[in-house]
């Protein structure tokens, strides 16, 4: 069977992830024992608190331990992608999916992305917002529009009728109530350390790109596509470019998954934790009028159930 592979982004990460795969199987825990930082990730995975979990540094270095631990159980299940996909950080999932990187490079790499991340957000006061019920097209003319109020703009494409809107706090209040009125069901404030994939990411761009700039990436083995694009990564593109892009950009995440249902792909895995890139591949697939089937992984009787166990 043809799997398209989805990793899932920051803000999916809960107290106790890959805990029961770390008890259960030799493959994960190699990997989650090989990662080395300055905390203990895996006391922090497994048993928490949040608020830590939660933060940019450390996040993003935790959700690549547990994509890449689950991504060799798939391979050594003989389950592999056909193609790979991830929402923001989750790209980074796609990539080491397609052999980009190895396992130690991608987690090093997460951890310094996490790391400049959170920097570049010190001291920002900006609001993020999930807009539902509205379209695309409606939200970035309505950003737009409200520019002389601050800076704001559309982080996030997820699917059809979920657009994350991000910027000063005065211009996203404006887009709220711009967006009610003219039929948006609902505006809801995401708890989230940073205006991530907005111009305020330049310094943690810039940082990235002198990171990229040392590291050897090699050529995709499977079709990856990208976040900054919507489209697949074609030869000759430069990717570390598209990665400092990335951060500092709209992600286009409905583009990515209806360029892959464009292809007839119809079986996805989502490598967790949790489920939401299911969520956006149904209703992308939904508005083309394709049916789809969507496994998560999220926990070992997650995955034992895809084996068939």
């Amino acid at each position: 069977m043809k799997y398209i592979f989805l990793y899932a982004g920051q803000g999916a990460q809960k107290v106790g992830m890959g805990k029961d795969f770390y008890e259960t199987y030799e493959t994960y825990r190699n990997v989650a024992d090989a990662a080395a930082f300055e905390f203990d990730h895996k006391a922090l995975m497994h048993e928490g608190p949040m608020e830590e979990l939660s933060k940019t540094e450390y996040t993003q270095p935790c959700m690549a331990v547990f994509a890449a631990g689950v991504t060799e159980l798939l391979r050594e299940k003989g389950i592999k992608p056909s193609a790979a996909l991830g929402l923001s950080l989750g790209e980074y999932g796609a990539l080491y999916a397609a052999s980009v990187f190895g396992a130690k490079e991608y987690i090093e790499l997460t951890k310094f992305r996490g790391s400049v991340m959170a920097k570049s957000a010190e001291g920002m006061e900006c609001a993020m917002s999930a807009i539902l019920g509205a379209d695309a097209q409606t939200v970035k003319e309505t950003c737009d529009e409200n520019l002389n109020k601050g800076y704001v703009t559309v982080a996030n494409y997820n699917c059809p009728g979920q657009y994350v809107v991000c910027g000063d706090e005065a211009a996203v209040c404006a887009v709220e109530a711009a967006l009610k009125e003219k039929g948006a069901k609902r505006c809801i404030r995401l708890n989230v350390s940073g205006p991530f994939h907005t111009k305020y990411m330049k310094p943690a761009g810039e940082a990235l790109a002198g990171y990229l700039g040392e590291m050897e990436m090699k050529e995709p083995q499977i079709p990856v596509v990208l976040n900054y694009t919507g489209d697949y990564y074609q030869s000759g593109d430069d990717l570390k470019e598209m990665l400092v892009n990335q951060v500092q950009n709209s992600v286009r995440m409905e583009e990515s998954i209806k360029r892959v249902l464009e292809e007839d792909a119809d079986l996805f895995i989502e490598i967790g934790p949790g489920n939401t890139l299911a969520g956006f591949v149904r209703k992308c697939a939904k508005e083309m009028k394709k049916k789809v089937t969507v496994h998560t992984i999220e926990t070992v009787e997650d995955f034992e159930k895809l084996l068939g166990e």
